[in-house]
């Protein structure tokens, strides 16, 4: 794979092209199997990390892309696609529950208030749980 840092991300996604937005912290490529899906990695924390070495970009964790109908499954590192074997049904479930704990614990640690500010009425959900009832 070839990488492309961009301001926004473009309409139409090359094959084999990292597009990398550091503005929206977002990293997006054309799914590796080739089946076309647009995969998108958010960068944070509790999502993906990169890293840029000067010449080659490296995503971790891997990129599972159990929702498709392609279920690929691979790391991207030093530019370069590493398959891993096809995951059981029972292994995507626990990964997915791991990832949905680690959000939220992410969230609820950079949310966490101090001390002096609980007392004041403010509104005591945290970001975690206000962006849950986006999706209900």
């Amino acid at each position: 794979m070839t990488h492309k840092f961009v301001g926004k991300i473009p309409d139409i996604l090359e094959d084999k092209v990292l597009y990398i937005s550091m503005e929206y912290e977002t990293v997006i490529h054309k799914c590796a199997c080739g089946c076309g899906n647009e995969i998108v990695t958010p960068l944070s924390p509790a999502d993906w990390s990169l890293t840029f070495n000067g010449e080659t970009i490296s995503l971790k964790p891997s990129i599972g892309n159990w929702s498709l109908d392609c279920k690929s499954h691979y790391w991207i590192t030093n530019n370069k696609v590493k398959w891993s074997y096809k995951w059981s049904t029972d292994e995507i479930e626990k990964v997915k529950v791991s990832d949905l704990e680690a959000k939220k614990e992410h969230f609820e640690k950079i949310n966490t208030k101090p001390k002096e500010l609980e007392n004041k009425g403010e509104d005591k959900k945290s970001l975690f749980e206000k962006i849950k009832t986006w999706f209900k």
